[in-house]
């Protein structure tokens, strides 16, 4: 097949972690074509969707992990398959990206499948669990927060839109910051904030798991550094091997049918204790970590997805 990868920046990759580099090596051993370009390279053009990048080739050399052909303007209507890989944040460049690739459904198959990538981000699927889910507000009107914080006490409040654990705050309940940090997030954003109640689980690990095509492929265990809230691994997070749960297999039942309804093909949900917290589906991660600790190839689990739809 014909791949074409919508991604950050590749030079400035880690080969050691990175999922869409993992991807893109285990398309090129099954012998697809790969093509890459940067989101900003994306365009519409007179009823074409087009972008210009170039051919691609990686390897697991760390400092030499890709060559380029010339770079040249594709159609991308002639791809069996589009990337959809970029990094948040959810901003409106990242809509719009969404709104191009529409174009290109049903010809060309979209991982993930950018309609409901747009209308289902990171912290607002979990809206359609509330069970699931801890205690949560999503507001920008200053007293629905504060009477939350009041409810709760001890908080975590982050950006709505954000992304690997970027503008995330632990406020306990003797903390007399909210005001300020209302006054700073609001000053430069007109987006809401999202409040949920801290959990004190967080400690022993916040799990990330790996869902292909709806069902679960396995976990990592993200345990926060010394001192930090945050177990993101941009931030210092240590990933650990471990075991999925009851409870978790129960979390994946309830929303793996919709995220395979919905063209979610590889997706990353994390969970604190008894809690969902996310439904990452914009650009997860984890699938090499977990590739170390179980043996689980989940880019072949991916691939063999990607292709059974294509057939």
């Amino acid at each position: 097949m014909k791949i074409a990868f919508q991604m950050d920046p590749i030079g400035a990759i880690d080969i050691a972690a990175d999922s869409s580099f993992r991807l893109a090596e285990e398309a090129q051993a099954r012998g697809h074509e790969l093509f890459y370009y940067t989101p900003d390279k994306l365009a519409y053009d007179e009823g074409r969707v087009t972008a210009r990048g170039w051919p691609l080739t990686v390897r697991r050399v760390e400092g030499d992990h890709f060559s380029l052909g010339p770079e040249t303007s594709v159609d991308l209507s002639e791809f069996d398959v589009v990337w959809l890989r970029q990094d948040p944040p959810f901003d409106m460049f990242y809509i719009t990206t969404t709104h191009i690739l529409d174009r290109l459904v049903p010809g060309t198959l979209v991982v993930n499948d950018p309609f409901w990538v747009r209308n289902y981000p990171e912290k607002l699927l979990i809206l359609d669990f509330p069970d699931l889910m801890p205690p949560t507000a999503i507001a920008r009107d200053f007293e629905t927060i504060r009477a939350f914080r009041a409810r709760h006490g001890d908080v975590i409040v982050k950006p709505l839109y954000g992304n690997g654990g970027a503008g995330v705050f632990h406020l306990p309940e003797s903390d007399r910051n909210l005001n300020s940090l209302y006054e700073m997030f609001t000053g430069f954003s007109r987006e809401p904030l999202i409040v949920q109640k801290f959990l004190p689980e967080i400690s022993a690990g916040d799990k990330r798991i790996i869902l292909v095509d709806g069902e679960p492929a396995g976990a990592i265990n993200r345990v926060p550094a010394q001192g930090e809230t945050r177990s993101n691994m941009h931030v210092g997070g240590r990933p650990e091997k471990v075991a999925l749960t009851g409870r978790d297999l129960e979390i994946c039942a309830r929303i793996g049918p919709l995220l395979r309804e919905k063209g979610q093909v590889f997706v990353g949900i994390d969970v604190i204790g008894r809690y969902l917290t996310e439904i990452n589906v914009t650009s997860p991660t984890g699938i090499q970590e977990l590739e170390r600790f179980d043996g689980t190839n989940v880019a072949a689990r991916i691939w063999e997805a990607i292709e059974a739809r294509r057939s």
